[in-house]
């Protein structure tokens, strides 16, 4: 992972969100030239934890390590030694926040600060309270390290700051089965789902308010102060047609997306965002559909997975409905897009 990237056309994160992963594998085989050349991670990045690194070569390097490790399950097992401080002050904002809704709220609000190019949100679906994380580009795959990580860090942070005992109602995985299903059973204490639209925690919504501390408002504050001194150097404001965009692709198959839900995201009318998207020359019609086309792609020509859980994954009631959707925005059928049976998708253990 080089250093200190300046192009901004692709997403960037810091170093100290890729600590972990060096961390990790610096105890358990060494920092040795070889190993990390194999690996393709610079050791340096351990000196700068405000260095950046292209996303998609962490990514990269984390399904690299998996397979030159020989660990299947690399990114559950960083992530079940991870403290809350080890992910800068946005780690430890959340260890100190009153609740569990507070923290994580906090954690999506500057989850840029470490790492753009992301996606994180929270919100509540049928009285349950919704953990949504996955990777804007659905073109970086495979990712399930990434995936697993991500979500199995969550879980390890709310347990550190707050309940020790806590788990989630149910797990979502954007990739296929591919993991120790009990392993992963047994971290997350919830069942697992995967095939889905995002990588989610299903969680109580009344155990996510509970207070469980006052807030240290002057820690708060300098803490504040400081995530936003990163945010300037690093966080280039999104537009809203950019904040419309995030939020079809992590609500997308978990609930309706409609204008209506879509503004009270934003905090604005639907008819204001409706407005606004016309004079963008685009909707949220127009917005779905993209989304849609870019995950139909990944998932036909990078995933084995069936057109009837692409279809649910993309919120069709059924294959068939999906099927004539991508005919109708490609000129083709699905199987057209599907890669040789014979070609690995991405890693050899990511199959």
């Amino acid at each position: 992972m080089s250093r200190n990237v300046r192009n901004r056309s692709q997403p960037l994160m810091r170093a100290t969100a890729a600590r972990p992963l060096v961390d990790f594998i610096a105890d358990s085989v060494g920092m040795t030239a070889e190993i990390m050349g194999q690996i393709g991670i610079d050791p340096a990045i351990a000196s700068d934890p405000y260095a950046l690194i292209p996303l998609a070569q962490y990514v990269e390097h984390f399904e690299r390590a998996a397979h030159v490790l020989g660990n299947p399950n690399l990114g559950l097992q960083v992530a079940m030694r991870l403290r809350p401080a080890d992910l800068g002050p946005v780690g430890v904002l959340f260890s100190i926040s009153p609740s569990i809704w507070s923290g994580l709220s906090r954690l999506a609000d500057n989850g840029a600060i470490l790492q753009d190019g992301t996606h994180s949100s929270l919100f509540e679906v049928g009285g349950d309270l919704v953990w949504t994380y996955r990777l804007a580009d659905s073109t970086i795959w495979p990712r399930r390290q990434d995936s697993e990580f991500s979500l199995a860090a969550v879980c390890q942070l709310i347990r550190q700051s707050f309940l020790p005992g806590w788990q989630p109602i149910e797990v979502h995985l954007e990739h296929g089965e591919q993991s120790e299903h009990s392993l992963l059973q047994k971290l997350f204490r919830a069942p697992v789902l995967y095939h889905q639209s995002a990588n989610r925690l299903i969680m109580s919504r009344e155990a996510a308010l509970r207070r469980h501390r006052s807030e240290d408002t002057g820690m708060v504050g300098i803490l504040a102060r400081h995530i936003a001194d990163l945010g300037q150097q690093h966080h280039q404001e999104a537009t809203l047609v950019d904040r419309a965009r995030r939020i079809v692709s992590l609500t997308l198959g978990q609930r309706p997306v409609t204008l209506d839900s879509v503004a009270a995201e934003l905090r604005m009318s639907a008819r204001s965002l409706q407005r606004y998207l016309a004079e963008e020359g685009t909707s949220l019609r127009a917005l779905v559909q993209e989304h849609r086309v870019e995950m139909a792609r990944t998932l036909l020509e990078k995933t084995d997975m069936p057109l009837s859980q692409i279809a649910l994954t993309l919120g069709y009631a059924d294959g068939t409905v999906f099927w004539r959707a991508y005919r109708n925005w490609t000129g083709q059928e699905p199987s057209a897009s599907r890669r040789p049976e014979d070609e690995t998708p991405g890693l050899q253990h990511d199959v």
